[in-house]
């Protein structure tokens, strides 16, 4: 019996349980932003533990953007920033990046891209527009040799689409996928005549229904261009990647 249930115990160490009790309280807003830790002394006594340990701890928090260190001050509670998210998604894409993991993202497209232009649609700004313009004047006028330019104003152009629905989670959502599309697309344009014209004529209807506020119009042409480019990857693509 003693052998089935043996004593309870913990696979973290001495620094990683301080982490978690210090993120915990982050977490509940018992530390706020801004808010200054107390000293590494003050610290030792409440948790009880070596300054080894809480150094250890605090090293942790800093790299992970949860406190930042400043010397001759103190300690202080950090802002969790977009960009921090997107960061660790784009690690993990990355890290992932296979045949698989591209047609899973193409299926993810598929699901919100649509979405996004509708909203987009119906949230954007004309700072927004300004922005979508530049993009589409870009790659008109974009050197068709610089395969890798055209490839990233036309990814600029979907990261700038989901920046104009003004909704954040959209944004770390579909940022780090989007990220990984130039990829795929400098063989698609460097390989498939054609295919940077079609999409820039896609890319101009979505931009029109977008500035007349029409969702359902950008919708549909959103859909249009997803479409093509799943039939693109299956026919020339899948079996290579």
């Amino acid at each position: 019996m003693k052998e089935m249930f043996g004593k309870i115990g913990t696979s973290y160490t001495l620094s990683q349980r301080i982490e978690r009790k210090i993120e915990e309280a982050i977490r509940q807003k018992k530390l706020v932003v801004g808010a200054k830790l107390p000293s590494e002394k003050e610290l030792c006594e409440s948790f009880a533990v070596s300054r080894t340990a809480l150094r250890e701890a605090l090293r942790r928090l800093s790299a992970r953007g949860l406190i930042s260190i400043r010397k001759g001050s103190g300690m202080y509670i950090s802002e969790i920033k977009i960009e921090d998210a997107i960061k660790s998604l784009n690690l993990f894409y990355d890290l992932k990046f296979d045949s698989n993991l591209i047609q899973q993202i193409i299926e993810v497209r598929r699901i919100f891209e649509p979405e996004i232009a509708k909203l987009a649609a119906t949230n954007r700004k004309e700072e927004d527009l300004k922005i979508l313009h530049q993009n589409i004047q870009e790659l008109t006028e974009c050197n068709p040799d610089n395969t890798q330019l055209e490839v990233d104003l036309i990814n600029r152009f979907h990261m700038n689409l989901a920046k104009s629905t003004g909704n954040p989670i959209v944004i770390i959502s579909m940022e780090p996928v989007y990220s990984l599309l130039p990829r795929l697309r400098n063989m698609i344009y460097a390989n498939i005549e054609g295919e940077k014209e079609y999409t820039l004529s896609l890319q101009k209807k979505i931009l029109n229904a977008i500035e007349i506020k029409d969702p359902d119009e950008a919708y549909k042409y959103a859909v249009e261009l997803l479409n093509r480019n799943m039939l693109i990857y299956d026919k020339y693509f899948k079996e290579t990647i």
